[in-house]
């Protein structure tokens, strides 16, 4: 992990150690939000717009790393894959210079990002107008939006594809993603691999729940070769949450932890009335805890489209609900494990990479306050040598 071109086991086990330890928070509130909690002062008001602490902390963090491997490694562009409203797209562009194309398969994000790219952009000439001491040093290029899904299982032409803009016929590509879902960071993996236009990535995962099996994990041989190796659905679930946010949660001990127990409830209705139905994601009911349990039944099993008139045996429903404080109790053991099953993966994908002579870290870029999933996969085609750990440093 330290930058090395082939694998080497305790090496690589003992730096992942010291990663894990970084990646847990220190509690602090960042310093970029002191002065006000919705506001980064690292980012001017234009580029902070529409755009939620969380996402503004992560834009600049993750933009600001990828300007310096894109410097490091002499790439021409820049691709975000998986760039949902763009805002990380339009940081780089607009706010680091770099040339982007932004590939996301829903085309209602598309058009708004797009939107959001003239709404900035007329809000910086606008600046410009009132204050001529700033001089813009060349024309602005905003984000070159792609509506596109990209199969993991397949190479996607348009990533590799440069822009008629960029400087060079045969681009140098940089591979980024914020919190790709699922099996897209996988993509980005293999595209990274088997494309020699690729030549840098930096990858932060996201919904390991969503992986393939097989396909998605694991990847390196390394890890495929250990007994036990499986990560079934409920231990990949439950990577996917926020230790230090549950924390809080169980110390305030509010009713919002009541969710749990009904979920369980849920799920045993489901099962009885289509057994085939496993673990479907219901999302968007508001406000949980003022409802009674069976009318969170009902509405659960509209969103997982089934009827939400079934017959329900409510007496059994409340005697599940008896049992809430359990069911919080064996979330939170799992979710202990959270930790452990994440860095699992993440190791097994920079093993990949590893294997086939890459040279990768995972650096803890975000405040896990903020964004749990904090860590970043970078990897390179060529060494980078001490490089690797200035790629984390904030910038002044």
């Amino acid at each position: 992990m330290a930058g090395s071109t082939g694998w080497t086991e305790p090496a690589t086990a003992g730096h992942a150690a010291a990663g894990d330890a970084q990646r847990r928070g220190s509690g602090q509130t960042p310093s970029e939000f002191l002065e006000n909690p919705s506001q980064s002062s690292r980012l001017t008001a234009p580029f902070r717009k529409h755009v939620r602490p969380k996402k503004q902390h992560e834009i600049r963090r993750l933009g600001e790393l990828v300007k310096k491997l894109s410097d490091l490694t002499g790439c021409t562009q820049v691709v975000d894959v998986g760039s949902g409203q763009g805002h990380l797209s339009r940081f780089m562009s607009l706010g680091l210079g770099l040339m982007v194309k932004s590939i996301e398969g829903d085309q209602r994000l598309v058009e708004r990002a797009q939107r959001l790219d003239q709404e900035l952009l007329q809000t910086l000439e606008k600046e410009e107008k009132r204050n001529p001491k700033v001089v813009q040093t060349g024309p602005r290029h905003p984000p070159h939006h792609v509506v596109r899904w990209v199969d993991p299982t397949t190479l996607c032409e348009e990533l590799l594809l440069p822009l008629e803009t960029s400087p060079q016929s045969r681009a140098r590509l940089l591979l980024t993603g914020l919190h790709a879902c699922g099996d897209l960071s996988v993509a980005l993996l293999r595209h990274f691999c088997c494309c020699p236009e690729v030549v840098a990535l930096a990858s932060v995962g996201c919904c390991y729940m969503k992986l393939s099996d097989p396909g998605g994990y694991p990847l390196s041989q390394w890890v495929a070769g250990l007994p036990g190796y499986e990560l079934p659905y409920r231990l990949r679930e439950g990577a996917c949450h926020a230790l230090e946010e549950y924390a809080e949660r169980l110390q305030k001990a509010g009713p919002s932890l009541r969710t749990h127990c009904y979920r369980a409830a849920l799920e045993t209705v489901i099962r009885c009335a289509q057994p085939e139905l496993r673990r479907p994601g219901v999302q968007g009911i508001p406000r949980v805890h003022e409802l009674k349990i069976e009318e969170y039944v009902q509405r659960g099993l509209q969103r997982v489209g089934l009827d939400p008139h079934l017959p329900l045996n409510v007496a059994a429903l409340r005697a599940h609900q008896a049992q809430e404080n359990r069911v919080v109790a064996f979330f939170s053991l799992a979710l202990l494990l959270a930790p452990l099953v994440e860095t699992l993966i993440l190791l097994d994908r920079l093993l990949y990479l590893q294997e086939q002579g890459f040279h990768a870290e995972l650096l803890p870029i975000f405040s896990p306050e903020l964004s749990p999933r904090n860590l970043v996969l970078v990897a390179t085609k060529g060494p980078l040598g001490e490089a690797f750990s200035l790629l984390e440093t904030e910038d002044n």
